[in-house]
């Protein structure tokens, strides 16, 4: 059984244009330096019920996946995923939206769609660290899984 590191895993970030809301971008922007940390901070909705040709014991369906990452790490205002993301900072509604990739460290599966960005920080700590960054992706439906190909 493989071992694959985390920083295998590749996290894209796109303009989200709202006059095109179903068209990925052609250029991607790796959302990876000076990040150290991504957590799958994905939530599920289940719905527990019962029915008469068991035994009545409640069986747990998911009913919805919202799909999300936060990404931690230092901030590059000179990095241009960096900056796409803490320039919505105050932004609201479809400002906030880009379109995520993600690639699994194996290079051979990906999942694309729309999303949206939260909890932005970028430049904030003590006075004696480097800046952070950090940011929540939320895909804002189910996205696409497909093979890689040579893009």
């Amino acid at each position: 059984m493989a071992r694959l590191k985390n920083a295998l895993r590749g996290h894209f970030i796109g303009v989200f244009t709202a006059a095109t809301p179903t068209v990925p971008p052609t250029e991607w922007l790796e959302l990876a330096k000076w990040i150290s940390t991504v957590g799958d901070e994905t939530e599920e909705q289940t719905d527990d019920t019962g029915f008469y040709d068991g035994d009545g014991t409640p069986e747990t369906s998911v009913v919805g996946v919202a799909g999300a990452y936060s990404f931690e790490g230092f901030h590059d205002p000179e990095d241009p995923a960096q900056e796409m993301i803490a320039a919505m900072k105050y932004k609201i509604g479809d400002d906030r939206k880009v379109w995520h990739k993600v690639v699994s460290a194996d290079g051979k599966k990906q999942w694309v769609g729309p999303a949206t960005v939260s909890d932005i920080i970028a430049g904030a700590g003590d006075a004696t660290e480097f800046e952070d960054f950090s940011c929540t992706i939320t895909f804002n439906q189910l996205p696409t899984e497909s093979p890689v190909t040579g893009e």
